[in-house]
């Protein structure tokens, strides 16, 4: 059965297509695959559609530069947020090239031979593995993860808080030979030291206090597959001894038991810290680091990947609109320039919290400025209009956004979310898609900034 790639995307595509038995196997492959693709046959229909309406995608199956040029200028001159993608002969998209390689338009130019090699092709240029994202710094990061999947090898995971470094970790696993076996996720932050031994290794009944039974760990349940550690930077040295020992021989006790038991893991550590740093300041094992960092993945912060920011505000707008029910469809334009400006601390996270406080504190179909002004709190400096051709006055005229410690950007998001849910930290962390335990561990150390 083919794979959904675009499952509860909501996407639109745009195909243009001028022989009607071709365009009637795009319809019959695209069938449950997108939940929108409007077909026309003309280069004249298809831009009477573009007034109109601004597809995802547009697909050109294209053989004549002319038509090609034609219709590549007519987006172009329209402005639009979308992706083209070329199906054509190399010969031709050549010729394509020559003619608009000057112009500053962005768009995807591919040579597919089928229509199922397009299903990669679409596949890699909008949603890999849930990352959404076409920029430069994230086709780099697709490849990596296939290049480095079909290893045993270990790989470490660095990046920016909310940039989806679990994400990354569950991608190399569905595209390793291990996707059929378990993907084993440990929060090294989230547990107490206490419990961390027993959530790792698991242990046996009378092992310690409230011990009433045998209990399989991490180690025990990702055998044959991949275990990931989360947050890896946080775990106490005692422990990262015996993680070193199992790392090296794949071999561990249960807490409370003298048995040796082997398992076949693969391991994925991540972290938001430097771990050089760490190592220095005597906070993280070297040995351990250089065991677990066979292979080392960075994932780009939000703010390094361009248009890419756009892209997710409208994926996280039409899946929050639809769990919702609510009527929201795009931004305005003086949105997508707040958007783009902003730094992101809190990367795609803090988007995606957001994006998802919008929908659910307001009643629209557009969402504007205002909207954006009360949680990113942004301001312009000074009126456009009121600025001058001169070139240090028409800078000082940009959009300005007040930037904030990532701990206050995260805090006066929780605590919105806890306000809107009446006090109650389940549901708020329910809503923000994070542990409750997470929320009363963030405000101890909240109260520690403060002081």
């Amino acid at each position: 059965m083919k794979k959904n790639i675009y499952q509860n995307q909501n996407l639109t595509i745009l195909v243009l297509e001028s022989q009607e038995n071709i365009a009637q196997k795009d319809i019959n492959f695209f069938y449950n695959e997108i939940l929108k693709l409007i077909s026309v046959s003309t280069v004249t229909d298809a831009l009477a559609y573009l007034q109109k309406n601004v597809p995802d995608i547009i697909l050109l199956n294209l053989q004549i530069s002319e038509s090609a040029r034609k219709i590549i200028q007519e987006i172009q001159q329209l402005e639009l947020d979308t992706i083209i993608i070329i199906f054509t002969t190399q010969d031709s998209l050549n010729q394509i090239l020559a003619t608009i390689v000057n112009c500053a338009f962005k768009f995807v130019a591919k040579t597919v031979s089928s229509w199922q090699n397009l299903e990669f092709q679409l596949n890699k240029s909008y949603n890999y593995h849930g990352f959404i994202g076409i920029s430069k710094p994230m086709q780099t990061i697709y490849q990596i993860i296939d290049n480095v999947a079909t290893s045993k090898a270990s790989v470490f995971i660095t990046g920016e808080s909310g940039t989806g470094k679990e994400l990354c970790a569950e991608a190399i696993h569905q595209e390793s030979k291990r996707k059929d076996k378990p993907f084993i996720v440990i929060n090294c932050t989230a547990i107490p030291e206490n419990l961390m031994e027993s959530e790792l290794f698991g242990h046996v009944k009378g092992a310690f206090t409230g011990a009433d039974k045998n209990r399989l760990g991490a180690a025990s349940l990702a055998d044959g597959g991949t275990l990931f550690l989360d947050e890896i930077g946080d775990l106490n040295l005692n422990l990262q001894a015996k993680l070193l020992r199992f790392v090296q021989t794949l071999t561990f006790q249960k807490v409370g038991s003298s048995k040796l038991e082997k398992v076949d893991i693969r391991f994925i550590c991540a972290t938001n810290r430097d771990p050089i740093a760490a190592i220095k300041a005597g906070n993280f094992r070297e040995d351990l680091y250089y065991r677990l960092n066979v292979i080392s993945i960075k994932l780009p912060a939000l703010r390094k990947r361009g248009d890419d920011v756009l892209l997710l505000a409208k994926h996280f707008l039409r899946r929050y609109a639809k769990e919702e029910n609510k009527s929201f469809v795009n931004f305005a334009p003086e949105c997508e320039t707040i958007l783009k400006n902003y730094e992101w601390p809190g990367n795609v996270r803090q988007l995606q919290n957001v994006i998802r406080n919008i929908v659910l504190m307001n009643e629209a179909e557009i969402v504007t400025p205002e909207m954006l002004s009360s949680i990113l709190e942004y301001a312009p400096t000074q009126s456009l209009a009121n600025s001058s051709s001169d070139s240090e006055t028409a800078s000082q005229s940009q959009t300005s956004v007040k930037i904030v410690p990532l701990w206050q950007a995260e805090k006066q998001l929780i605590e919105q979310a806890i306000e809107f849910c009446g006090g109650n930290i389940a549901k708020a962390a329910s809503l923000l898609e994070i542990d409750a335990s997470t929320i009363y561990r963030k405000r101890r150390q909240w109260k520690k900034n403060q002081k």
